[in-house]
């Protein structure tokens, strides 16, 4: 009985993490539509609207972790859930701008917070000797709504109305506050907590982890953002939506083995493994621009290769990392441990945007962003075998 309500418990925050990734991916690709046909917005408007969304949830992490670690997180990750969802229906009554900026800012406000809440939530249901697994399926529910989101999302544009998109969005979110409403978790007092320090808001031990995660996100972030792009320039004929496909699967194929091997006591063999495969991921993404001259068709199908590659590395290191976080930090911290592993994931994809566009622009090819995310890749590796890992053995709590 017991072992059936935890997979029922299990089953409903599942669904709950992918009704609302799936509403947050439904609508990305379709904003920047929107505000060009509905408030005539230019192209620098539109990336300073988006990238508050971004600002605002980041923002808002090291403040949620500290909330979530203090007080009952139940209630918190529903509150966070229900304004997430509400905000949707804000886009669709409102026709002034400014009101829809800040409308979007509040957007990343409460996505920072039910992001950080139910990755807490789900680590506090999951016995710990299969916390690497379940974080693993709690991740592919992420990826599965980040491969079919964006699709539906660009079909229902060219087929319905935005009102109808965004209600779509709604509804999603509606029936993800409903899942969520009906996980079941311990009753947590609230705790009276020491005066304010930096490790109420940021997980101290988990810095050197959080810097290694830092340096391979910034490649991740410039991949997901301008290969489309590197693909046109070099003369890859291949559709980049087949690329973001192969790279969905091999982030769920990997999730599916990889939680298994943490929970083996792997964590940080896991990480390793998959960082030696980010590096040839990289590396053979920035020869992709001298193959093609010779090799076009072949240069297509690795092309492919290397997403499932990069897919299957960044899947497999996903659940260790977040649970070489949860590892180093006392029960009462987790809130701010996984605050720390998303805000070190989220501060290198900033970096990896910006970065990316400058090399591209003046070095003449993004194919350079690729080495140097490369080399970015071998200077984690080498950071994490002298630093994070004696640091993460002495340092472990479990």
């Amino acid at each position: 009985m017991k072992n059936k309500l935890f997979t029922l418990n299990f089953c409903f925050i599942l669904t709950a993490n992918f009704l609302l990734f799936f509403a947050f991916y439904l609508l990305l690709p379709v904003l920047p539509f929107y505000l060009e046909e509905e408030f005539m917005a230019g192209k620098s408007m539109i990336g300073f609207i988006l990238s508050c969304y971004t600002i605002a949830c980041l923002s808002i992490r090291p403040f949620s972790g500290y909330l979530l670690d203090t007080f009952s997180r139940k209630p918190l990750y529903l509150l966070a859930y229900f304004v997430f969802t509400v905000i949707f229906g804000g886009y669709m009554l409102t026709s002034l701008l400014f009101v829809f900026i800040a409308l979007r800012i509040v957007h990343g406000f409460a996505f920072g917070m039910v992001s950080v809440a139910g990755n807490t939530i789900v680590i506090d249901i999951l016995p710990s000797e299969r916390r690497g697994e379940g974080l693993g399926y709690y991740g592919l529910a992420n990826n599965i709504a980040m491969s079919f989101g964006p699709m539906v999302g660009l079909f229902m544009h060219k087929t319905c109305s935005y009102g109808l998109i965004f209600s779509c969005s709604l509804l999603s979110g509606c029936l993800g506050v409903v899942m969520a409403g009906l996980v079941k978790t311990s009753y947590k007092a609230p705790m009276k907590r020491e005066p304010l320090s930096l490790d109420r808001f940021l997980l101290v031990k988990g810095i050197p982890a959080g810097f290694a995660l830092l340096l391979l996100s910034v490649p991740y972030g410039m991949t997901t953002t301008y290969v489309a792009m590197y693909a046109g320039e070099i003369g890859i004929r291949v559709s980049s939506g087949l690329f973001f496909t192969c790279m969905a699967i091999g982030l769920a194929v990997s999730r599916m083995f990889s939680g298994k091997q943490v929970d083996k006591g792997r964590i940080t063999l896991v990480i390793q493994l998959g960082m030696y495969m980010a590096i040839i991921g990289f590396t053979s993404l920035f020869v992709c621009r001298y193959l093609i001259a010779c090799y076009s068709m072949l240069t297509s199908v690795f092309f492919l290769f290397i997403a499932l590659l990069l897919g299957i590395a960044f899947g497999t290191m996903f659940p260790a990392f977040n649970t070489l976080f949860v590892n180093l930090a006392s029960n009462n911290q987790r809130g701010t441990a996984t605050s720390t592993y998303l805000t070190s994931w989220d501060v290198g994809i900033g970096i990896g945007l910006m970065l990316g566009g400058v090399i591209g622009q003046i070095l003449g090819g993004f194919n350079y962003a690729y080495l140097l995310g490369a080399i970015l890749t071998v200077f984690s590796v080498v950071f994490f075998h002298i630093k994070v890992v004696p640091h993460f053995n002495v340092n472990r709590l479990r």
